[in-house]
């Protein structure tokens, strides 16, 4: 599949009134959202609010089936779209718990999936300087390169090293499902800091997470409130400390109220 290429007019990503269900249970109910080229949004919500399912839906994930709405990426509808195609369109998904994968070393990960990526056949060389250049930029010890992947890493290893794989990969859009799940506060600066300098002008990121602390160290431009399958308040970066002053129960008590 050939690289989609963005309209000069078009945002980066449009969902329109998304709907999804996992074994016919109903997940999103209807969530409606833009991202331009260069946007870094945020999506809050407490455990239980779909706010995964919509990073899985994003990515084409097989168990989940939209059931209304749509998708689109660089202009195009990719709502049916297979996951590998979305890969290949420059998309990618920070796993909230990543797998080992064992007998797979990280440059050969990385090789394999980088060719997919740009449809270039790397040479094992090729692929290690760019890891080793990336790594340096990260502070991971250069050792991590010929371990299997994930395998025997601590959380904030495993969550650095899917950073690396965005500096690798370097993909058109991101969704960090809860990137800052189980870390320290030393390993959440050092993946905050390799998605800043990953930030540009042109690469979208949407950053799922529970609590505000993340969004200390990247400044989103828009921050939504995520509860019950949709979206139910969007605003600048302030909302994330309003909500970590005042927690999402106001947001419930007006759902069963209206």
């Amino acid at each position: 599949m050939a690289m989609l290429q963005t309209p000069a007019d078009q945002p980066l990503l449009v969902i329109d009134d998304l709907h999804a269900s996992v074994e016919d249970i109903q997940i999103l109910k209807g969530v409606s959202l833009t991202i331009a080229h260069g946007e870094t949004h945020a999506i809050m919500g407490p455990n239980g609010s779909g706010k995964s399912t919509l990073a899985n839906v994003l990515l084409g994930h097989p168990s989940y089936e939209v059931t209304r709405g749509t998708i689109t990426y660089k202009g195009e509808d990719i709502t049916n779209m297979a996951t590998e195609a979305r890969g290949q369109a420059g998309m990618f998904l920070g796993f909230q718990y990543p797998e080992e994968i064992p007998g797979v070393s990280m440059v050969n990960f990385l090789r394999a999936a980088l060719s997919n990526r740009t449809g270039t056949d790397y040479t094992v060389l090729e692929l290690r300087l760019k890891v080793m250049e990336a790594m340096k930029e990260l502070a991971m010890d250069s050792s991590f390169a010929d371990r299997y992947l994930n395998e025997g890493f601590s959380g904030g290893e495993r969550k650095r090293n899917e950073v690396l794989q965005m500096a690798v990969l370097e993909p058109d859009f991101a969704v960090l499902d809860e990137t800052d799940s189980g870390l320290d506060i030393d390993a959440l600066k050092i993946v905050a800091e390799g998605v800043e300098r990953l930030r540009n002008d042109e690469r979208g990121f949407l950053i799922i997470t529970h609590y505000q602390r993340m969004l200390d160290y990247i400044t989103p431009d828009v921050v939504h409130v995520f509860l019950d399958g949709t979206i139910v308040e969007s605003g600048e970066a302030s909302l994330a400390d309003r909500i970590e002053e005042t927690g999402y129960d106001a947001y419930r008590a007006e759902a069963v109220s209206g």
